[in-house]
């Protein structure tokens, strides 16, 4: 075989092995380079985000089994670098040939300690509502927002613990690993009560640490400042909020809650205004347009023009209504309406010629009310 053609082959080869290796990542909407902290992360959300219990959107179910089985392979550093190198033709290799998958329910029930609806009842920590005031005209054409929020997460050397290392966890002495104390209380001779308290050595917690964590100083957490991207959808309606599952603060002793950001239109100066899907807008005209008609042109807030023909009189106040040119129809097709009222604005002052033209217009050439005007 030609030189050329076995380079072919091999590049053929290297590249199904690449494109086999993204898959699994792409599944869990992660690139190639994430960390262990990242996939178990990514896990977290998208597995509660698919359960079957709780979407039941079409294809949901599928894709809770595909995410499981891209965790099952990545969580596993041995399988992770055999299909890194080889794909999933490695990975049937290295399991004799065929590849066996657990059960992503049972996948699930280990991650989080039991069944989605026991997951739904263990402690859930606070959630934290955030305020995001943007502009008008991203509400209407849809935008990614960047903000940043300091909170609490897991500190990465003890993962929670508190301890240097694992053999600084010593079990309680004062409760035996139990984390609750029995206490004997006399009442009247021969008779004894019996109560059952916390134990005040560990907490309850049935270990004490002996050695803490230099990282974290024994807190368990640190600060760190987490970035979001916030995706505004056209149309989106306002104090409508978007729901960032599980990313509040972070703490051993429970699951954390949620950051829940409320979107909001910043007040800024001009002529839009918005209710709902209707928008509203003020055009500013002067007395000779009101009466002989004009033509003008509106920039919409995503830069379209509007154009205005008015050929009759223009009353003051008088609303024009344009259809689908209001804001976009949230998670719809279409659009709202827009009106448009008119300011009409009287001169400040009239010059001899002008008034003498006025006159001549509104008033016959013997009116005596002519001298009047």
């Amino acid at each position: 075989m030609p030189s050329s053609s076995v380079l072919l082959v091999f590049l053929l080869l290297v590249l199904s092995v690449f494109v086999n290796a993204a898959d699994l990542y792409k599944s869990l909407e992660l690139s190639k380079h994430a960390s262990e902290q990242d996939i178990k992360k990514a896990y977290k959300r998208l597995s509660r985000k698919y359960h079957p219990d709780k979407n039941k959107d079409p294809g949901a179910e599928d894709k809770f089994v595909e995410i499981a089985q891209a965790y099952e392979v990545l969580s596993d550093q041995t399988k992770r670098q055999i299909y890194d190198q080889h794909g999933e033709e490695g990975l049937r290799a290295h399991e004799g040939g065929q590849q066996h998958h657990a059960n992503p329910f049972d996948i699930f029930s280990s991650f989080f300690g039991g069944g989605f609806t026991q997951q739904q009842q263990t402690r859930r920590g606070p959630s934290v509502m955030l305020e995001l005031e943007i502009s008008l005209s991203d509400m209407y054409k849809g935008a990614n927002i960047d903000f940043s929020l300091k909170k609490h997460i897991l500190c990465d050397h003890c993962r929670g613990s508190g301890a240097a290392s694992d053999g600084d966890i010593h079990t309680c002495r004062g409760c035996g690993g139990s984390g609750v104390k029995l206490i004997k209380q006399q009442i009247f001779p021969g008779m004894f009560a019996q109560t059952q308290s916390t134990c005040n050595e560990c907490g309850g917690r049935g270990t004490v640490v002996v050695k803490k964590c230099p990282h974290c100083k024994g807190e368990k957490v640190m600060e760190h400042v987490q970035h979001y991207t916030l995706n505004i959808e056209p149309g989106m309606p306002e104090g409508h909020d978007v729901m960032f599952d599980g990313e509040a603060d972070e703490s051993p002793d429970w699951e954390p809650g949620d950051v829940i950001v409320r979107v909001r239109s910043k007040k800024e100066e001009g002529s839009w205004r918005r209710k709902e899907s209707t928008l509203y807008w003020r055009e500013t005209i002067g007395i000779d347009e009101a009466l002989l008609g004009f033509k003008r042109n509106i920039t919409h807030l995503d830069g379209h023009v509007v154009e205005i023909d008015r050929t009759g009189v223009t009353q003051p106040g008088y609303v024009q209504a344009f259809e689908e040119e209001g804001m976009p129809l949230f998670e719809q097709s279409g659009h709202g309406n827009l009106y448009v009222e008119y300011i009409v604005v009287l001169p400040v002052k009239l010059g001899p010629d002008m008034r003498r033209k006025l006159g001549e217009v509104f008033y016959e050439a013997d009116d005596p009310k002519r001298d009047e005007l």
